[in-house]
């Protein structure tokens, strides 16, 4: 069984790629699920019912998030009632929606677990006990896990204490795509970054004269997304939906 999994969505150039893309890549890598990073694909960060939608009827099957997942307005009815739409698990109790979700597929039990890092990011619950306790939940071996996180040391420091545990770990968050994609000893497949889905020539999906004046110049400006040609980053996982272990994880970039 495949499963694809697609970085980090960037704004309405990201959602329109894979509205006109998505399907056409899901046939070419012969994806049975379909897992997108919809952290970015509002206009201005975070995500919102339009952007939810349009990915959905792309043709993704679930979709997780990260740092920015209540970044819009109308984000406690959206995460509340959506239920493929994930946020990070170990946000505070309290807080709208879940961060894990199981579907059927070809008779067999995918679960998604969404999860946010802590180095150099909020200072939220332990993300390593928290995936053990949602981990003894479950009743499949087939676990995905979205790792947004910003240290390469903490995805994979991660990545090493659930190997043998769930089916992979896919780092989000930076948007560029690392070159490190391998099977750990235990049969977890690993990437340090996905990647993303947006404008390519640009600064992680955002605008590069407005990067150049908030990074060098410091200038309070509003970053703004890029206009261009699009491209989608990501990877496919086979696995074993037996055994939960993952047989092969190759990057691919598509334009």
């Amino acid at each position: 069984m495949k499963l694809l999994f697609i970085g980090d969505t960037v704004g309405r150039n990201g959602c329109d790629y894979l509205f006109y893309n998505l399907r056409k890549i899901k046939e070419k890598h012969g994806a049975d699920i379909t897992v997108i990073n919809g952290e970015n694909a509002h206009e201005h960060n975070g995500i919102d019912e339009k952007t939810a939608e349009t990915i959905f009827n792309a043709g993704a099957d679930i979709i997780t998030t990260g740092n920015h997942c209540f970044r819009q307005k109308g984000f406690n009815n959206l995460f509340e009632h959506t239920a493929n739409l994930l946020r990070p698990a170990n946000f505070p109790d309290g807080n709208p929606g879940r961060g894990v979700c199981t579907i059927n597929v070809n008779g067999f039990k995918i679960a998604v677990i969404n999860m946010l890092g802590t180095v150099f990011m909020s200072p939220l619950d332990n993300p390593f006990t928290t995936a053990e306790r949602i981990i003894k939940t479950l009743d499949t071996k087939n676990i995905f896990i979205d790792f947004h996180a910003e240290a390469t040391a903490e995805k994979k420091t991660f990545a090493f204490t659930q190997d043998g545990l769930v089916t992979a770990v896919i780092g989000t968050h930076t948007h560029v795509q690392t070159a490190d994609e391998q099977i750990l000893p235990n049969g977890t497949a690993y990437i340090t970054d996905a990647g993303m889905c947006g404008t390519e020539n640009s600064v992680l999906g955002m605008d590069i004269k407005t990067s150049v004046q908030k990074i060098r110049y410091h200038t309070p400006v509003s970053y703004a997304e890029a206009q261009g040609t699009s491209f989608c980053n990501g990877v496919i996982i086979d696995f074993n939906p037996e055994t939960g272990k993952a047989k092969s994880i190759k990057r691919i970039v598509e334009h």
